[in-house]
């Protein structure tokens, strides 16, 4: 009896180790099969994580400190050439640092250059400015010289120059050529837009026949190739709130590689 009762013993703790382990093997696999969902949880929250760190660093950079621009036309030659790469900053406007005449900024041209679409209130266009990102609406900026401040009297005379409050502006240094055409009054401010339409802003009978001066909150700008460059000259005053920057460093330019004769074999 004892012999029995001991065989039987030992089977009933077998049993109960069996029992023990397979639970802890049951417990084992619903864990891996629950740690699974949880790695793809895991992985999704790092992902959109990086994602929102990104486009707030984006956001903050380019609002706040500075982007980068490139030069798409002549419309600035000599000074900047097709291709350039700029850094436009944007710490001295929000220190409220004035403009000053000669300055190269960027922005985004008035409404009527635009054929009438003023796209400052879309607000995929807004986030596009905000972060750059190409695939978003793409809102095309100008950039030019400030040649007329608040208050100025512009008048541009052929083949004679810009003449600021009565007295003919020094440009040599940097213009491309004097300009081929005349400019006395807002009328007269007018051309053909980048999209190839004929623009007149100041072409009703209040304004035609007033004298040029920048009004205030407003600048003339011009483009250092004077006569291939749709300016003020064409579109009018800017809008001081439609400026981007200011540039401040020309950090890439294409060098082509100078065009020898050819040379032809004896």
């Amino acid at each position: 009896m004892e012999q029995f009762d001991s065989v039987s013993s030992r089977e009933s703790t077998t049993h109960l180790k069996e029992e023990k382990e397979m639970s802890d093997q049951n417990k084992i696999s619903q864990n891996h099969n629950k740690q699974e969902p949880n790695f793809f949880v895991g992985l999704a929250k790092e992902i959109v994580e990086l994602v929102v760190v990104t486009l707030v660093l984006l956001i903050v950079i380019r609002w706040a400190l500075a982007e980068p621009r490139y030069i798409p036309s002549s419309s600035m030659e000599p000074t900047l050439q097709i291709n350039d790469r700029l850094l436009i900053e944007k710490v001295t406007g929000h220190f409220r640092v004035p403009i000053k005449r000669g300055d190269i900024l960027v922005f985004y041209p008035p409404p009527i250059e635009m054929d009438g679409h003023d796209l400052s209130n879309d607000p995929l266009t807004v986030f596009g400015r905000l972060t750059g990102l190409p695939f978003l609406p793409y809102e095309p900026a100008f950039i030019k010289r400030v040649i007329g401040l608040p208050g100025d009297h512009i008048r541009i005379a052929k083949n004679q120059g810009v003449f600021i409050n009565g007295q003919l502006l020094n440009e040599s240094s940097y213009v491309r050529e004097v300009p081929s055409y005349d400019l006395n009054l807002l009328g007269d401010i007018q051309g053909r837009s980048n999209a190839g339409e004929f623009i007149r802003p100041y072409g009703d009978s209040q304004h035609a026949n007033q004298p040029i001066v920048v009004p205030p909150g407003h600048i003339f700008m011009m483009g250092d190739n004077r006569n291939n460059s749709v300016d003020s000259h064409v579109w009018g005053f800017l809008d001081q709130k439609r400026i981007v920057g200011r540039a401040c460093l020309l950090f890439w330019r294409q060098l082509d590689a100078p065009k020898y004769p050819q040379v032809i074999d004896e």
